[in-house]
């Protein structure tokens, strides 16, 4: 494994760089709308400006409320064997989520993402190792008013059982509360293995709490339900146009989410999760994909191991409008870096555009990719019998190694062996086809979305929703037109 993960800072650096985010907080404060939040702000020893809703927060109410953040954080699973905690399971892969459209898998082109399509990247998460959690990829162009969190969480829990994390409308929560209570059995059987994670931006860059996801984070957190913040500063935009600067506002941001969780439930588990830019200042555009979100993640998870906190976010993000050379450096290069700095939770996979539009192949893939880094993380594992003296000692001078008893004992464990990247012979490769990489991830998603789905609801459980939720939308993993056929 990584023994001792990158770093940029020196510890000095880490502790101003905390000091700062407790200055920012004391002295320029928090702009918070909603009144609960205020009010509990204040019951803690907080100072409120009821004229400008700015709260500032002393720094002896932060480090009291820090300290009783738990090192650990777990995702929990239909499946219980699909359960991850961090730090112990890290690298933990999520999909990045809630993009509006996807590339139609059959004609290429880009349109408004549907619920059937939720059902199938549901699919395919599930039965791709590289993935651990997943966080709903699209939005639902096809849902009705009444039910655009259920036309996302219906097709997705029907359809996957590893961990499911999703946000929604404060309005939506106990919805959700009501679903997974119907898919577990019961109140209490859900309580104890509460396969949704909730996730939500409750601060704004800069310095300024949103209502409905205050409102979000205020109800999982008495509901003590999984559920975590993330916080996004924009370098140029929402924060200072300097790495360290952006570091210090959104520490103070994270601080504030975080503080205002243990201020209602002490002891609560968090992530300290990120999405952290630097705008390109020729055009404004949102770079999520450049190299800058992973070096700021290495200084994010500097300052979380200082804290002893999980931590992790969005990186490994591409800017790229199509799955090309530039998706694939862009993602690769961030999440090494992010890797290599200690960051535990990467929500990395499948969406183009700066996580605005959802590719099938790019989600098989990052899957590769999420492979190779946790072959990354496992490191170089050292002991006496893996230096194999005697293995050397008896092939000698000369001999090959091939056919030793040692290597077959070895040969799906040394090295990750991918089913996307083409090593063969140019000749080989030509005779298959001449296929590249992204016609390769394309097949391996529909030789899965054509085969069936082991994750789907019970009959029983389906009936108990559809009896709940009257006009819930299909909810089925169906090969997109046209597949069948051309596979057979």
């Amino acid at each position: 494994m990584i023994i001792s993960p990158v770093t940029l800072l020196t510890q000095d650096q880490v502790e101003r760089i905390h000091q700062t985010s407790l200055e920012i907080l004391e002295d320029v404060g928090l702009l918070v709308h909603h009144q609960e939040a205020s009010e509990i702000f204040v019951n803690h020893g907080c100072l409120v400006n009821t004229e400008t809703n700015t709260v500032r927060l002393p720094r002896s109410v932060i480090e009291h409320f820090r300290a009783s953040i738990p090192p650990k954080f777990t995702f929990y699973a239909r499946d219980p064997n699909f359960d991850r905690t961090i730090p112990d399971d890290a690298p933990v892969i999520v999909t990045a989520s809630s993009a509006p459209n996807i590339i139609d898998p059959v004609t290429g082109e880009n349109r408004r993402a549907r619920s059937d399509d939720i059902a199938r990247i549901a699919h395919l998460v599930n039965q791709l190792d590289g993935y651990d959690v997943f966080s709903i990829s699209t939005l639902a162009e096809d849902a009705s008013a009444d039910q655009l969190t259920l036309a996302r969480l219906y097709p997705s829990a029907k359809n996957c059982l590893k961990p499911l994390r999703i946000s929604g409308p404060a309005a939506d929560a106990e919805t959700i509360l009501r679903f997974a209570t119907l898919v577990a059995g019961g109140e209490e059987a859900y309580r104890e293995h509460p396969f949704i994670t909730h996730h939500y931006c409750p601060v704004v860059s800069p310095l300024t709490m949103d209502v409905d996801s205050t409102e979000n984070l205020l109800f999982f957190t008495e509901q003590k339900l999984p559920c975590h913040p993330s916080i996004v500063p924009n370098a140029g935009l929402t924060s200072p146009l300097t790495l360290t600067a952006t570091l210090a506002q959104g520490n103070a941001e994270f601080l504030a989410a975080a503080v205002l969780e243990q201020m209602v439930d002490q002891g609560k588990a968090t992530i300290y999760s990120t999405l952290p830019t630097v705008a390109d200042i020729r055009t404004g555009a949102y770079a999520p994909g450049a190299i800058e979100t992973g070096i700021l993640h290495i200084g994010f998870a500097q300052i979380a191991h200082f804290y002893n906190i999980p931590c992790g976010g969005y990186v490994g993000l591409t800017n790229s409008k199509v799955c090309d050379a530039q998706s694939g450096y862009e993602t690769s290069m961030s999440c090494v870096a992010a890797l290599l700095g200690g960051v535990h939770i990467f929500n990395m996979a499948g969406l183009l555009d700066a996580l605005m539009s959802f590719d099938f192949a790019k989600a098989v893939i990052d899957d590769e990719i999420a492979l190779m880094l946790k072959r990354l993380m496992r490191g170089i594992e050292f002991s006496e019998e893996e230096l194999a003296l005697n293995i050397i000692a008896e092939v000698g001078p000369g001999g090959t190694f091939i056919d030793h008893m040692h290597t077959l004992e070895h040969m799906r464990t040394t090295a990750l062996l991918p089913k996307i990247a083409d090593r063969e012979p140019h000749l080989q490769w030509q005779e298959r086809g001449s296929l590249d990489t992204h016609a390769h991830a394309m097949l391996r998603a529909r030789e899965i979305l054509t085969a069936p789905n082991d994750a789907v609801f019970s009959e029983d459980v389906d009936a108990r929703l559809r009896d709940e939720f009257k006009n819930l939308v299909a909810g089925d993993s169906l090969p997109p037109r046209g597949w069948e056929s051309e596979l057979t």
